[in-house]
């Protein structure tokens, strides 16, 4: 617990960011019958019959310190799918970065080896050079801030509705974190703003 929360004391540095990352899976459900649209008579209508479309898993991305997160869809939760997501911030959004901080949970899948075992060993090796792995004790995930995001997908986006796809939850929660990190940004430039300005009138 405690070298987690070093972690998270540290000062930004975008150089070498921390990043928290956790996963959960998605239950799809198609309609049987298309919903009535909503109306000022009544709202939308949905018949209690559904079907099944199998499971998707939800990989959450989370740099608190940059109010920036993003949500990747997979099929599976298997070392490669991990592996691939990590590689694809690795060599997309964090591309500049020297180090990449990674905070999760201990899940056999999140290692080094599983580099190794999707990418050709010199590839690998230069994933695993840029990361330097914090896992959360046993029975302490709740120290993980991406398990705080998830949460809030799931209540403000997933709950409650039907999902039938895995396209259609890909695009909606790309829609959902694209809108939050633009919101989250545009309040932490204005802090950073006031507190410049409250800085240059200090005597």
């Amino acid at each position: 617990m405690e070298d987690v929360l070093e972690v998270y004391s540290r000062p930004y540095d975008p150089k070498v960011p921390v990043l928290c990352m956790d996963e959960q899976p998605i239950q799809l459900v198609e309609e049987t019958r298309p919903p009535i649209p909503a109306a000022r008579e009544h709202p939308k209508r949905v018949d209690y019959e559904y079907k099944r479309a199998g499971v998707a898993n939800v990989f959450m991305f989370a740099e608190p310190l940059a109010c920036w997160r993003e949500v990747m869809i997979r099929t599976h939760k298997t070392k490669l799918d991990w592996a691939i997501a990590m590689a694809m911030l690795l060599e997309g959004h964090y591309a500049d970065c020297d180090k990449v901080i990674v905070v999760c949970d201990n899940l056999n899948t999140h290692t080094i080896g599983a580099f190794y075992e999707v990418f050709e060993p010199s590839r690998a090796r230069e994933f695993v050079s840029r990361i330097e792995f914090h896992y959360t004790p046993k029975h302490g995930s709740w120290l993980n801030i991406a398990e705080n995001e998830l949460s809030c997908l799931t209540s403000q986006f997933v709950s409650g509705r039907r999902i039938g796809s895995e396209e259609e939850l890909r695009e909606e929660t790309t829609a959902w974190h694209n809108e939050i990190n633009a919101t989250r940004h545009r309040l932490a430039d204005e802090n950073r703003r006031r507190t410049h300005q409250t800085n240059i009138h200090l005597p």
